[in-house]
């Protein structure tokens, strides 16, 4: 009797099988002395399927659960792309990627038992990107510790003087919302806990894994009368951790972290307006008097401005790094050095940019002021910054307001249809990795060793077959940088936190 409803058919008779018998060859004896016989196969068979299964079972459960639905804002604000071979190919993207966070079982049984009582306070530093990426990094240990993260503290840097605190910045209710369920966050300490005694963390080495922060961190380190305090982390959490970790670090970056409504109201302003006329390519321009100091290099605006360099150099010895013994042209043939106003637009010309391209740059105030950016300018005179984008009076409030200015910056480099930074930083690589998550177009990012290359055979090579070098070496490159670093998911998110499958209904 068969049962049409069933994909098993049971049938009335038993099933009858006759086992054809071994010849009396010698491999038949040898084969048949090797094998276990009836009476033993299930000593052998049965530990080896419990094995299997239990390790069947842990992988299920310790694996990635299937993505329910991706996120919708993927290119939540689509603009129409001009019929042009360069528009279509900086718009591409990542091809056949969306974002997709799907943690494991375990971590969301973890996330149903209750926070500990414990209360950890971080003091995080720098420019605004860098105290982002700690940010991060404060909430992937707050999950580690299970511990009740309070708003960050955002220390004052000497050199940006920006007074401005967490809520000032960010949408802190956002903010708790997002990670109500994977981190308890509180804007500050409760009464209770106002006058407790705070224990002061032992610093971070570098690549501090999961174990170093459970051991010196947790355990009986705090206890429910203390407040942990943590400073001086950044860059030292390590990159290779679980991948449940790994996500959250995404989650934090890419979907928790939004900045103030109204700060996103003002860069949106000047978003429409590069756009009245198309798109728009944004650049990340290092270009500022500490950059070239830092590094060591030349800016390329003659002898007296690199006279000036080298005699801050050494003035300042604490700027300088284990690259220092290195000359400037030495630094430069490394690709050590950020790309300068006339090497920029090179590269601009190079992959298709046509004169009339509208730019927005980001960054301070040039070493050599106007003269550091004539070169590009000349080249691509619709070249606007905040600053000649702004209505009168529109931005006067905010002068002394860095971190407002450069998440201004950052918002309006992430909605462009193609990005560029002249140098490395945090800003370039958050934005590289942002950028991806969301589908905001292709990852470009200057190779600048096979530029130098280039630029130093002007005289041999025509403009034509420069140009025609740096599309090949940039249109090789975007396909492989957003899969290069597994472990570095803020800037390189594909691996942990973005799938492959399709998400037709």
């Amino acid at each position: 009797m068969t049962n049409s409803n069933s994909y098993i058919s049971i049938t009335q008779k038993p099933i009858s099988i006759k086992l054809k018998p071994p010849s009396n060859s010698t491999f038949s004896s040898i084969y048949n002395y090797k094998l276990p016989g009836p009476h033993r196969f299930s000593r052998y068979f049965l530990p080896f399927f419990s094995i299997w299964a239990l390790l069947t079972i842990s992988q299920l459960y310790f694996s990635p659960l299937p993505c329910p639905h991706y996120l919708r804002r993927l290119r939540s604000d689509p603009q129409p792309i001009p019929n042009d071979e360069f528009w279509t190919w900086a718009w591409s993207g990542v091809a056949g990627v969306k974002p997709c966070i799907n943690f494991t079982e375990s971590y969301f049984n973890e996330s149903r038992t209750p926070a500990y009582k414990r209360y950890m306070l971080v003091v995080v530093s720098g420019g605004l990107n860098q105290q982002r990426n700690q940010i991060i990094d404060a909430v992937v240990i707050a999950r580690i510790l299970r511990a009740v993260l309070v708003a960050p503290i955002l220390q004052v840097n000497q050199i940006w003087g920006d007074e401005s605190e967490f809520g000032d910045l960010f949408d802190t209710s956002h903010f708790k919302e997002t990670l109500k369920h994977d981190v308890k966050v509180v804007s500050s300490l409760p009464a209770t806990h106002l006058m407790r005694r705070r224990i002061k963390a032992p610093l971070m080495p570098f690549n501090a894994g999961e174990e170093w922060v459970r051991t010196n961190y947790g355990g009986g380190k705090v206890d429910k009368k203390s407040v942990l305090v943590i400073r001086g982390f950044d860059s030292r959490l390590a990159k290779n951790l679980t991948v449940d970790l790994q996500k959250l670090r995404c989650k934090v970056a890419f979907e928790a972290l939004r900045f103030q409504p109204w700060i996103q109201e003002v860069a949106e302003r000047f978003v429409r307006r590069m756009r009245e006329e198309g798109p728009y390519i944004a650049l990340h321009l290092r270009l500022e008097r500490d950059v070239w100091v830092r590094t060591g290099c030349h800016s390329g605006l003659g002898s007296q401005s690199d006279e000036v360099v080298e005699r801050e150099r050494a003035q300042k010895p604490r700027l300088l790094t284990s690259r220092s013994k290195l000359t400037p042209r030495r630094r430069y043939l490394a690709g050590l050095c950020p790309l300068n106003a006339n090497e920029i637009s090179w590269v601009l010309k190079g992959l298709g940019a046509s004169r009339n391209t509208r730019i927005y740059w980001a960054g301070g105030e040039p070493f050599g002021g106007n003269d550091a950016l004539r070169p590009l300018m000349s080249q691509y005179p619709k070249l606007f910054n905040k600053w000649n984008l702004a209505r009168p009076g529109e931005l006067e409030s905010l002068k002394r307001r860095p971190s407002v200015l450069a998440a201004i910056d950052y918002e309006v480099c992430l909605k462009s249809q193609l990005f560029l930074a002249s140098h490395g930083g945090n800003m370039a690589r958050v934005l590289q990795g942002h950028r991806t998550y969301m589908g905001y177009g292709k990852p470009i990012r200057p190779n600048k060793r096979q530029l130098v290359r280039l630029f130093l055979n002007t005289t041999t090579l025509s403009e034509a077959e420069i140009r025609r070098e740096i599309k090949q070496i940039h249109t090789d490159s975007a396909s492989t940088i957003a899969f290069a670093n597994k472990d570095d998911v803020i800037g390189y998110p594909t691996h942990h936190c973005m799938s492959t499958q399709d998400d037709s209904p």
